[in-house]
């Protein structure tokens, strides 16, 4: 162990030891069955120590875990915890701030460190563009409120600014319950309940119930998805026949690669400065089926991860990303060195035999002995050529994907970046789904000029770049989290995505590149199949990824979560348990760097 992570080592240790006099949880690390959220904090952000802020934030975030394993009761605060997401938020930083005002009161270390740790975090602050209130966030000013009317923290002008935004908002609801909330500080349920009642008051909050309404509404989408998912995979096994007649007799027509309208639609000729952030995702998708066209893409999205959220809702789902890997951390370790072992003995070692000279081949001794005047054998090692290499993992981001099949998928995603990476392999991560679930703005659109017939593709894609080819790993990790995000997962349109998917591989300088999609069966979207057949965008997908397999030197492999996609895919695998899907990734990965080139 070198100087500097023997410092680390030391600086953990010291923090677990403060958590467990502070908490007075003396079987922390141990006790996996306590009710105490000990066991599910973590130190794996010990990376950068560069500076004297590195450490007063770690020693604030060990006092406030600490004082919330001794303050908060669990129960207490899930009994008051308001219904809808807004107002809960606002609740979860009040109940951070009481319990932490209690530990300034207990030791004057403690105060230090938090309020250090707040006045840091509020010298930080970066506002370009501060015009109206629709640039602040709620949390963000309402965490300056309790700061200042709790733990007397002073504010910069930035911050003030923030405040200034929506401090009216928040004396009209709490300056009479102040006196109420400080002389309570110590009763949690007291301080609870009032807090849940004033927030949901609040007249900022009304139009949550709207909302609630619209997520049952979109809850009812997901089921009619599922059952349109289950239809849609029924009714392949009667069309495939046909449908492979069809694209045998017509691919080769419409996919020859001197075509030119096949280079416009799945060569992106556009700059990487042009398709970074919230690019308008243009209609050269097509991939040359005259059948398969879209109404508008004026409202399609490509949008990095970290645009469409907060830094720090990022971080807490990165969070809980993190501790959902814990259970699977012997798994990944197992999973890890696998393939790291498997890519750098493909990639430097290699025997060549029965040569003159070299290192004796004690394998071929037995020849000798039976027959003396057999030559001795010899090996030598040689090194392998190993092609420069990109991996892109695309990962379905539609609502059957909710819950634990997107956490493996993120996780597993996790695993390989930073495996490949160790292995000078390349990885880019993305994902696909809709901006929303019943056409959108694209539908609204079709609407308004009286719903002309056939429409093609009717809804605003949503694509995401969650981890580019050339960041690393270190940088991206946090965005993984977001594929956690309720409300992000919506419908799956794979065809577009996949060209999509397909044109930034083939910009690469790479030569190799490997595509693997991640999905749990057909391609679904109510908007565009309520108006088009049935197998509208099941057909594009096929004819997508026919092209790259028989026309491109991209090698593609999916992996289908309870559904058998190998209609769609030459290379396909279906897994009935998500659990399986780390071994697999690895090992298709595997094989797919034995070093074979692809016959056309």
């Amino acid at each position: 162990m070198n100087k500097e992570d023997n410092l680390k080592e030391k600086f953990k240790q010291a923090l677990i030891s403060t958590i467990k006099v502070i908490s007075e949880d003396f079987k922390f690390e141990k006790d996996t069955n306590k009710n105490s959220s000990s066991k599910n904090y973590n130190f794996f952000e010990l990376d950068n120590l560069n500076s004297k802020n590195d450490y007063i934030k770690l020693r604030a975030e060990a006092d406030s875990e600490a004082l919330k394993i001794k303050f908060s009761n669990k129960s207490v605060y899930q009994k008051n915890i308001p219904k809808n997401s807004s107002p809960r938020l606002l609740y979860d930083i009040s109940e951070k701030i009481r319990y932490e005002v209690l530990g300034t009161k207990m030791l004057k270390g403690i105060s230090r460190n938090l309020k250090d740790n707040y006045s840091n975090k509020i010298m930080l602050k970066r506002k370009d563009q501060l015009k109206s209130k629709d640039d602040v966030e709620i949390s963000e000013a309402f965490e300056l409120y309790m700061l200042k009317n709790f733990m007397n923290i002073k504010l910069n002008s930035l911050s003030e600014k923030i405040l200034s935004y929506w401090e009216k908002d928040f004396k009209d609801s709490f300056e009479k319950h102040l006196p109420f909330l400080n002389k309570n500080i110590e009763n949690q349920e007291n301080y609870n309940l009032r807090l849940s009642e004033i927030l949901k008051k609040m007249e900022i909050f009304d139009s949550e119930n709207d909302d609630e309404k619209q997520e049952n509404n979109d809850d009812e989408d997901l089921n009619n998805q599922n059952d349109n998912r289950d239809s849609q995979n029924q009714a392949q096994d009667d069309q495939e026949k046909k449908q492979q007649e069809e694209d045998q007799n017509g691919l080769d027509g419409d996919y020859d690669l001197n075509d030119t309208k096949m280079d416009e639609q799945l060569f992106d000729t556009e700059s990487e400065d042009q398709s970074s952030e919230k690019v308008i995702q243009k209609a050269k998708a097509n991939t040359g089926d005259n059948e398969y066209h879209i109404y508008t893409s004026d409202f399609d999205e490509i949008a990095k991860a970290e645009t469409l959220e907060t830094n720090e809702e990022i971080l807490k789902l990165r969070k809980n990303l993190d501790q959902q890997l814990i259970s699977f951390q012997d798994l990944i370790t197992k999973l890890a060195n696998k393939l790291q072992r498997q890519l750098l003995a493909k990639q430097n070692r290699a025997w060549e035999f029965d040569l003159e000279e070299g290192l004796l081949d004690s394998s071929k001794l037995t020849r000798i002995i039976i027959d003396p005047q057999n030559s001795l054998s010899f090996k030598k090692e040689k090194d392998l050529e190993f092609k420069d290499t990109i991996v892109t993992l695309l990962i379905d981001n539609s609502g059957s994907m909710r819950g634990r099949p997107i956490t493996i998928a993120a996780i597993c995603a996790d695993i390989l970046s930073r495996t490949l990476e160790r292995c000078s392999v390349k990885v880019e991560i993305l994902g696909f789904t809709t901006k929303n679930w019943k056409g959108g703005k694209s539908r609204e659109e079709w609407n308004k000029n009286n719903k002309p017939k056939n429409p093609g593709r009717l809804n605003d894609l949503r694509h995401i770049i969650y981890k580019s080819a050339d960041s690393h790993w270190r940088q991206s990790k946090k965005n993984l989290g977001l594929m956690l995000k309720e409300g992000l997962l919506k419908e799956n349109i794979d065809g577009e995505s996949i060209s999509w998917a397909f044109n930034r591989l083939k910009k690469r300088k790479e030569e190799r590149k490997i595509m693997m999609i991640i999905s749990d069966g057909a391609p679904v979207d109510d908007s565009t199949l309520s108006v088009n057949s049935g197998d509208f965008l099941e057909k594009h997908l096929k004819k997508t990824v026919k092209f790259i397999e028989n026309k491109s030197d991209i090698e593609i492999l999916a992996i289908g979560i309870g559904h058998d996609v190998s209609r769609y895919y030459k290379k396909a695998i279906k897994i009935s348990d998500v659990q399986e899907l780390g071994d697999v990734m690895i090992g298709q990965l595997s094989g797919l760097f034995e070093n074979k080139r692809k016959l056309h």
